[in-house]
């Protein structure tokens, strides 16, 4: 077995992850190494499969993973973001590859030049959002540039929700993912342009008045703008846009009682609860923010339960999160399911266009999520391109590049990950 991939993490996003690359392994006679933490869960993802081996890690403790690291022929790092650029670091040292579905943050922005100096390959933000979204959207902008398109407007939206078979709480919603990724949320607040003018709205206001959209078969869901938007301008070639948004969706129910729960500062987590501690007595906050149409929510959150808040939780983003575990956890049998659209108006000939490319996936129960799915095909189908030769990067980079979002998304599509596209003239 020549070629050796390390995956570091195996938690709610490594499902399918593993389990393509177990197949792939079996054909290449490559050997997978699964680490974390929970030894028991690493175990789990990787059965008795000859070509995968489950590893205990101490996520906090980097010497543990050098070895490993070095070991290895590529990583795939699946580890908090804080954790990340000390990952990269020793990557660049061994001269490993790396794939993570993490953003590039400040602290990646800060080590570029020295990643692009070290000829090391790293791929950030491969995964569903950010990595689908970018690798579909460029497709259809490099597709309409070629045949002398000007693009005016480029929104994309995506969001994990709840398969409608599976809605059976008065928030239309069950955690898919990390749950702490959820309570914070919106919390940078957001930045996007609009006819031409820059837009900047703070994390109190984020879920106010959401934009609301039509999606056929599913009805109307709720879009707030997702982090800085015009971050991804350039990368995408489309400073001349008139527009240019990228949002998360939800259901509008969520976004009108999560308003609530941002504006009682529910979400803080610079804020120290004292013990002992109803859960009643800690939202009281929000008392000023319940109207006729979010009360149902809270209550079932269960914010204004009499019960004690267990000492563990020291913040209120920690109270927050705990009841968001409770109360809107798959279960056993429930199905998540994931919407991505991508709205391009451009010009071309004279006339004006709007391409709507569109993708639903549906999981099949609460270990293979849609969203384990979605995350997943993309690090994994990149590792193979990666360890075939077939990417020739070299240096820090997301899937903007064709070389990696054609095989990327022409396999993701054998998976049934499949975008629907209409296009229709403008009059």
């Amino acid at each position: 077995m020549s070629e050796q991939i390390l995956i570091l993490g195996a938690g709610k996003s490594a499902t399918f992850l593993i389990n393509y690359l177990i197949q792939v392994s079996a054909a290449y006679s490559w050997h997978m190494i699964v680490a974390d933490h929970d030894l028991t869960l690493a175990q789990s993802k990787t059965g008795t499969s000859p070509f995968a081996e489950a590893r205990s890690i101490e996520v906090q403790a980097l010497t543990g993973i050098e070895s490993l690291i070095r070991q290895a022929q590529l990583v795939i790092a699946l580890l908090p973001p804080p954790l990340l650029p000390s990952i990269a670091a020793v990557c660049m040292q061994a001269r490993k590859p790396l794939i993570t579905a993490s953003y590039i943050d400040k602290d990646f922005k800060a080590m570029e030049r020295n990643i692009n100096q070290s000829g090391v390959f790293i791929l950030c933000e491969m995964g569903l959002d950010p990595g689908i979204d970018h690798m579909s959207a460029l497709k259809w902008i490099h597709e309409i540039r070629s045949q002398g398109g000007r693009i005016l407007s480029f929104k994309s939206h995506c969001g994990g929700l709840v398969s409608p078979q599976s809605d059976r709480n008065p928030w239309h919603y069950k955690v898919s993912w990390n749950a702490r990724n959820i309570v914070l949320a919106g919390s940078a607040g957001g930045m996007y342009k609009e006819n031409g003018k820059i837009k900047q709205l703070r994390y109190h206001v984020l879920f106010e008045n959401c934009e609301e959209i039509s999606i056929p078969g599913l009805g109307t869901l709720a879009a707030y703008p997702n982090r800085d938007s015009l971050s991804y301008q350039t990368a995408y070639g489309l400073e001349d846009a008139q527009t240019f948004q990228r949002t998360t969706l939800r259901y509008p129910v969520f976004c009108k009682a999560w308003d609530a729960v941002v504006k009682a500062g529910l979400t803080r987590t610079d804020d120290l609860i004292g013990h002992p501690t109803t859960f009643q007595e800690w939202s009281l906050p929000i008392l000023p923010f319940i109207v006729e149409e979010n009360k149902q929510q809270l209550q079932y959150l269960g914010l204004f339960d009499a019960g004690p808040i267990p000492d563990r939780l020291n913040s209120s983003a920690d109270v927050t999160q705990y009841l968001v575990e409770k109360k809107l956890s798959l279960q056993e049998d429930d199905r998540d399911m994931i919407v991505m659209l991508h709205q391009i108006i451009y010009e071309l000939n004279g006339k004006k266009y709007q391409l709507d490319s569109q993708l639903i996936v549906h999981g099949k129960n609460k270990l293979e999520t849609a969203m384990a799915k979605t995350v997943g095909f993309p690090l994994g189908i990149a590792a193979k391109l990666i360890l075939l030769d077939k990417i020739k990067l070299r240096g820090l980079h997301i899937p903007i590049h064709k070389e990696i979002y054609e095989p990327v998304l022409a396999e993701l599509a054998e998976h049934g990950i499949k975008f629907q596209d209409s296009i229709r003239e403008l009059l």
